[in-house]
């Protein structure tokens, strides 16, 4: 190979060790193909889906919760039963993004509220990332789901002031 080329006036040293990988979803929303010029130039390779109920485990002990592997557990099939009985949405989304978003959100309320049981800390976070999202034919489904995967477990109350009553209002 060359030792270095020259890219836009700048000289750069070629090292046998570098690579370059680009990671393609095809078929996922919002993506565009590679041009058949561009994919030429690189050598196709297999992934597997990620282990989100490991992932998701890992994670949540690192927020402090003690019953991490049954909560990720849940939370994955939470997910799971939702793409299969909540209606096809482009909007919905039950990846990796949506495993980090429910953990988070249960992060942040693990470290207001140590004490709080961790299953209502998850079901409520649960509930605030995904209920904003979906539509209103899909919420009754949505409570069923987690009511059969928390079961016992009462719905958190949240003071949200005088939000309900002003939206009551207008």
């Amino acid at each position: 190979g060359v030792p270095e080329l020259i890219f836009e006036e700048s000289k750069i040293v070629m090292k046998p060790t570098f690579s370059v990988f680009i990671t393609m979803n095809p078929g996922y929303a919002g993506r565009t193909e590679l041009p058949d010029n561009l994919k030429a130039l690189f050598r196709p390779m297999a992934m597997m889906v990620p282990d989100y109920a490991l992932i998701g485990q890992i994670m949540l002990y690192s927020f402090g919760f003690s019953e991490a592997k049954v909560l990720a557990e849940k939370m994955v099939t939470t997910f799971r039963l939702s793409s299969e009985q909540l209606s096809s949405q482009c909007h919905y989304d039950y990846g990796m993004r949506a495993v980090r978003s429910v953990i988070n959100a249960a992060g942040i309320l693990k470290r207001q509220d140590q004490e709080l049981n961790e299953d209502k800390l998850l079901l409520r976070a649960l509930r605030d990332v995904n209920v904003p999202k979906f539509l209103k034919d899909d919420l009754p489904l949505f409570e069923n789901i987690i009511n059969d995967l928390f079961p016992g477990v009462e719905r958190p109350q949240i003071d949200y002031g005088n939000l309900v009553p002003q939206l009551h209002k207008s």
